[in-house]
C-alpha cells in the first residue's frame, strides 16, 4: 500500500512529479522503492535556501508530525493532480 511519506524539495513540482511516476518501481531510490508518485501537501517558497531549510526540518520530524502537517490543510488525504500545479 501507498505508506512512504516522501519530503523532497524541487524548483519544478510537475517535472518531479513525472520523474517520480516514471522512476516508480525503481529499486535505486527511495521515491522509486516506495512508489512515492503521489502528492499530498506542498508548500511554495520564493526563496530556494529557506525550501531547503523546510525540506531538512520537516525531514527530522516523527510520522505523526508530518501526518498532521498533511492534515491541517489536506484533512481528507486526497492527491493533487499534476495538471492542476
Amino acid at each position: 500500500g501507498k505508506t512512504a511519506l516522501y519530503v523532497g524539495m524541487t524548483n519544478d513540482l510537475y517535472s518531479r512529479m513525472v520523474e517520480h511516476y516514471q522512476k516508480r518501481g525503481n529499486k535505486k531510490t527511495y521515491a522509486g522503492r516506495y512508489y512515492c508518485n503521489n502528492l499530498l501537501y506542498f508548500e511554495r517558497y520564493g526563496n530556494p535556501d529557506h525550501a531547503i531549510e523546510r525540506e531538512k526540518e520537516i525531514k527530522k520530524w516523527s510520522r505523526m508530525k508530518k501526518e498532521s502537517l498533511i492534515g491541517s490543510k489536506n484533512p481528507n488525504w486526497d492527491f493533487y493532480d499534476i495538471k492542476d500545479l
